[in-house]
């Protein structure tokens, strides 16, 4: 290229850039320095507002909303402690009290109004049949009552669960609350079936319980069923007892806590601080003296007023799980590869367990899961706290195992109640179980893990030829059982076989007992 070309091509990339320098000037920079001011202007105002409200930039980044009720299981919900933790990670918490409305709760959930919100596992199986949707899952493991909810009735009137096996015994409790489970839970564990077919009188609420207990006689069937401190209000009157309570129902009454799906969907990271949070939270009140004192300060803030006596007795009814055994309850595997402890089955068995009863009474008409449990819990999220371990470790999985009974001991067993089972039959003249027999001790098998009671097995033969080999028969048949039961995960030191004198039947019979107090 020659020079002249050169010079000229140079002189029009002056102009070019001279162009710019002009149009950028005049143009386009008093645009960017008054849109630059706009902006300062208006980061000048907000400082000058918030001087002049007092106010200063939010620490919070996130909001949740859980819905629940006053229940003391409910109390680290409620606590400093908790709040704390979650405001330390950028969130505000809401509470909303429902009442107990399970229905409205689900709602919440699925309409977004709520992020969380706590149920019992049957509460939500019930609420979840009734609107015919599964808007969320259970994503941890709250609390366990473990007497907290009884069964009470007079002595005179009602001694043992067997007793309860009359067309004048009923039972009295809150609608679609725990005590309700709990009633039928027990039709369900036991053989009552003379009982009335609708056992149920529902009133308002536990006080209403307790002013039907006032106003009864003590001749009267019933069977009042309450939680704490109502339990311990009827106990004052020592013509009282504790017929059956939670605690020999392992699972049955559980509170979770469950996050919408959407929730789960979009703000996974935010559940997870939850629940973080939460057994951060829950770690300040492992001894005994330190959770009393919350569920004291707990009711005293809801405007209930607890003694300490019912404040403790409301805490040894309880059992708060903790980050550990949430592990073990809904993880795939047990701790270490191994079984599972006593007392602390998967979450998909123990939702499995409470939707058999919910059936078999007439709680509800459909499975909501479609035969699916897997469908209510989220164990992906405790995939993601693998080796999350607050409160600095030191948590324990604590299992429930009944202790082993020496041979005096089970002699002087209380009997109960007889066990709701099937009939067995017998080939004639054989202990050998048929496929059929075995196929209902499996059923049997599953039912008895869901009891903490210890349980006889008594055989039985006929009348017909020689009775000393009918005696044999009798404990042959009762062994066969028992071994059987044991194979499918009974127990072997809750359960004992015993062969009883030919009546003529060939049924075996299972009773479950209790050591005598």
């Amino acid at each position: 290229m020659s020079k002249g070309k050169l010079l000229a091509v140079a002189i029009v990339w002056l102009v070019i850039l001279a162009t710019g320098v002009v149009v950028w000037k005049f143009a386009f920079a008093p645009v960017v320095e008054r849109t630059q001011a706009e902006k300062e202007a208006a980061e000048a105002r907000q400082r000058e507002e918030a001087l002049r409200r007092g106010g200063s930039q939010s620490v919070y980044s996130r909001q949740v909303t859980i819905r629940l009720d006053g229940f003391s299981g409910y109390a680290v919900l409620r606590s400093d402690a908790f709040e704390k933790q979650l405001r330390d990670r950028g969130i505000r918490l809401r509470l909303v009290d429902d009442g107990a409305d399970y229905p409205a709760r689900l709602k919440a959930l699925a309409r977004g109004d709520a992020d969380l919100a706590v149920f019992t596992i049957d509460a939500l199986v019930k609420a979840s049949a009734a609107a015919g949707d599964l808007p969320a899952t259970i994503v941890a493991l709250v609390d366990e009552t473990a007497g907290a909810d009884a069964v009470v009735t007079y002595k005179s009137a009602i001694a043992r669960v067997d007793d309860l096996n009359d067309p004048d015994a009923r039972f009295v409790v809150t609608p679609d609350s725990p005590s309700e489970t709990l009633a039928r839970v027990v039709v369900s564990r036991f053989q009552l079936d003379r009982m009335n077919a609708d056992p149920l009188i529902k009133v308002k609420d536990p006080a209403a319980v307790v002013a039907k207990y006032r106003a009864s006689r003590a001749a009267d069937k019933l069977a009042y069923v309450a939680w704490e401190p109502y339990v311990s209000q009827m106990l004052k009157n020592d013509r009282m007892h504790v017929l059956v309570d939670s605690s020999r129902f392992p699972s049955a009454i559980v509170d979770v806590l469950v996050a919408s799906d959407d929730m789960i969907a979009k703000n996974r990271d935010t559940v997870l601080d939850v629940v973080r949070a939460y057994f951060e939270a829950n770690t300040l009140y492992r001894d005994q003296a330190a959770r009393v004192k919350l569920v004291l300060a707990d009711a005293a803030a809801g405007g209930a007023r607890l003694t300490q006596a019912e404040a403790t007795r409301l805490v040894d009814g309880v059992w708060w799980k903790n980050a550990r055994e949430n592990q073990a309850h809904m993880k795939r595997s047990a701790p270490g590869g191994g079984r599972r402890p006593a007392g602390l089955p998967h979450v998909e068995d123990m939702i499995d367990s409470i939707t058999a009863v919910l059936l078999e009474t007439g709680a509800i008409a459909a499975d909501p899961t479609g035969g699916n449990p897997n469908y209510l819990y989220n164990d992906l999220i405790w995939e993601d706290l693998s080796g999350f371990e607050p409160g600095r470790g030191g948590e324990q999985v604590r299992g429930v195992r009944l202790p082993r009974l020496s041979d005096a001991q089970w002699k002087s067993l209380v009997e109960v109640g007889a066990a709701r089972a099937p009939t067995l039959v017998f080939p004639r003249g054989s202990a050998r179980l048929t496929g059929r027999s075995q196929s209902l001790l499996d059923e049997l098998a599953s039912s008895l893990q869901a009891t903490r009671f210890y349980v006889i097995v008594r055989g039985n033969a006929s009348r017909r030829g020689d009775a000393e080999a009918n005696r044999r028969l009798a404990e042959q048949r009762a062994k066969a059982v028992e071994q059987y039961l044991v194979r499918s995960g009974v127990d072997a030191d809750r359960i004992r076989a015993l062969g009883v004198e030919p009546s003529g039947s060939t049924s075996v019979t299972f009773v479950l007992g209790e050591p005598p107090y």
